[in-house]
């Protein structure tokens, strides 16, 4: 029974084994149950060893009493001839037990778990990658480093504070990447716990001398200078300090000299060098990202574009996409969220049950996105887009067949020729950071590994919600549109030409507090070189539009001239007879406005079938 129990433990793990934790909170679930095993099992040898050394001690006191009284009178105690007997034993035998008791290995279970445990153990690179998740978070959202080691997070609900520690790993990841900037912020904060009196093992000479480096290669050596003079009293040995203390002093002085005759100015710019040290450290690490600001602030909920004239055109609505059978009796909630590009979400357009299917069938298949490189045309991982995706076929269980459906009614377009359902759950400050969904001109075989053509539209669910973070922004046109569990958003990445619309460009913010499962992004898909798709012919409606408006038109004149004909000959009728007046025959009256009804729902059908299709 062991054995199995080992075995299958072994299978369960292996699927997770050095797996980029970090980069799913989800699969990061199952650390919490393996940690909690250990700790099972370090009681259990805890109680072991209590066991064991409460019979040592029960041992001790009997003997501590028994010679305390034989060594009062050795001859009368031993000549007793049982006590005599008694000691023989002892020596011989009872203490050659307990020797063996004293000896017990009770480790061998708890060691032997842990030794197996610790090979699905998160690695450097997990530890890494979450650290750096912190730092992103602290820039994004604009967080103090006091705010997140007090764990003062919005939404928080199982608050946590950081130790001395664990401040100084954050600054040490910081600096091993010659990254100052977090350097300095994570070691002063380390510091002010440390002055605070909080016990560590982490010296404080130790954290001023990182500090003391971040802030020297950030250019403030009136601090640098100041700070090794502290750490001097501390530790007036320090061999480093004391040569700092010299190269500081001389080249403060240097400075000085050569700041007299400019010295406004120069004070000036130190003082806008010291605020803009992020801005300098994000030009050290060359950041790719030129609408880094742009992002981070609608993440932040800030600098949304949206004018009171352009937020009065928008609307919510019970939507059945032109009278869809499977709509008429349960339309969806649709509502506008924005106008251009035209972004709409759907309410309760999944269920809480169907989310949890979507979740258990993706969970075991979890993997770390990827992104296509326009350099090599292969997916590979970034540190841009941190999360884990599963991709699910229609044929692999009736409720993905069911949404896919569901996707096609609401929209109009065929789901044959669309990607898989891809659902994503994004880890510790899970994001993807701007990035277009279609191909551009410049990626000929952007999808060519997906054996799909470009993308027509995005389908995007939100399958839970979201404490604090993870929005999806468009820093081009300045939109942001929040998670909210059972709802949908819907957007159109290409115009009815095939060209891409580069306003759609868009970001999953990170995650700040919370466990973001980006439901199931859907993106529907166009394959330009099929004749026979039927997307294509949805797609240009606008032309099939003009003709059947029209033939309509044509048609609609017609009935109207037949039934004016036919009121005319009765009018003539009545004028010129002299005998009783008949009525118009009401089968005619009937056939001809059947016609005009028939013909002006075919005009407003069309027309509306072209409209949901984007004809425009």
């Amino acid at each position: 029974m062991g054995l199995c129990w080992f075995l299958l433990s072994f299978l369960f793990h292996s699927l997770y084994a050095h797996n980029d934790f970090f980069t799913s909170i989800g699969q990061m679930t199952d650390l919490l149950y393996t940690e909690k095993d250990l700790v099972t099992s370090l009681k259990e040898y805890i109680r072991q060893e209590e066991n064991r050394l409460e019979q040592v001690k029960e041992w001790a006191d009997k003997l501590d009493s028994l010679t305390n009284t034989a060594t009062q009178d050795p001859e009368g105690f031993l000549g007793h001839p049982v006590n005599a007997f008694k000691l023989m034993k002892r020596l011989n035998s009872e203490w050659g037990d307990l020797e063996s008791l004293v000896l017990k290995d009770t480790t061998n279970g708890f060691i032997s778990n842990l030794t197996m445990q610790r090979q699905f153990f998160p690695t450097e690179e997990d530890q890494t990658g979450a650290a750096k998740a912190l730092l992103r978070l602290q820039d994004t959202y604009q967080l103090s480093a006091n705010t997140i080691s007090n764990g003062d997070l919005p939404g928080v609900v199982h608050k946590s504070r950081m130790t001395v520690a664990d401040c100084f790993e954050l600054g040490k990841i910081a600096y091993s990447e010659a990254d100052y900037y977090h350097t300095e912020l994570w070691m002063a904060q380390a510091l002010t716990q440390l002055d605070e009196g909080e016990e560590s093992t982490i010296e404080k000479v130790t954290v001023m001398d990182y500090l003391n480096y971040a802030i020297y290669q950030q250019g403030e050596l009136e601090r640098a200078l100041e700070l090794t003079k502290r750490m001097l009293k501390l530790d007036p040995n320090h061999q480093r300090a004391n040569g700092n203390l010299k190269y500081f002093e001389f080249q403060l002085e240097k400075q000085r000299k050569a700041e007299a005759e400019k010295k406004e100015q120069e004070d000036k710019k130190r003082e806008k060098k010291v605020l803009d040290k992020r801005e300098a450290q994000r030009k050290r690490s060359k950041d790719p990202l030129p609408e880094r600001k742009k992002y981070e602030k609608l993440c932040r909920g800030e600098g949304v574009k949206l004018t009171p004239r352009r937020q009065s055109r928008l609307f919510c609505r019970y939507f059945d996409n032109n009278r869809n059978p499977r709509l008429l009796l349960a339309p969806v909630k649709q509502e506008d969220e924005w106008d251009r590009p035209r972004i709409v979400r759907y309410h309760d357009i999944i269920s809480d049950s169907e989310i949890t299917t979507v979740k258990e069938l993706a969970k075991p298949r979890l993997k770390r996105a990827t992104v296509h490189d326009p350099n090599t045309g292969k997916l590979t991982t970034a540190h841009y887009r941190v999360s884990k995706s599963a991709w699910l076929s229609a044929y692999e269980h009736s409720t993905i067949e069911k949404i896919n459906q569901r996707i096609e009614d609401v929209t109009d377009l065929e789901m044959d020729t669309a990607e898989e359902l891809q659902v994503a759950n994004y880890g510790v400050g899970g994001q993807y950071e701007p990035h277009f969904d279609f191909g551009r001109k410049d990626e000929p075989d952007a999808f060519k590994e997906l054996g799909t053509g470009n993308r027509i539209a995005t389908w995007l669910f939100y399958m839970s919600d979201v404490s604090a973070g993870g929005a999806t922004v468009f820093p081009d046109v300045g939109a942001a549109v929040w998670p909210k569990k059972g709802t949908a958003v819907f957007w159109y990445n290409l115009f009815a030409s095939g060209e891409g619309d580069y306003s759609t460009r868009h970001a999953a913010c990170p995650v700040l507090v919370g466990n973001k499962w980006g439901e199931s992004v859907v993106n529907v898909t166009l394959m330009y070189y099929s004749l026979n798709n039927k997307q294509v012919w949805k797609w240009k409606c606008l032309a099939n539009h003009i003709c059947n408006k029209l033939f309509s038109l044509v048609l609609f004149s017609l009935s109207n001239l037949f039934l004016q004909y036919r009121t005319n000959g009765y009018m003539n009728e009545v004028k010129n007879s002299d005998g009783p007046v008949q009525c118009p025959r009401w089968n005619d009256i009937f056939l001809s406005s059947f016609i005009s009804c028939l013909v002006s729902g075919c005009l407003f059908g069309q027309y509306w079938m072209c409209v949901c299709t984007r004809s425009e």
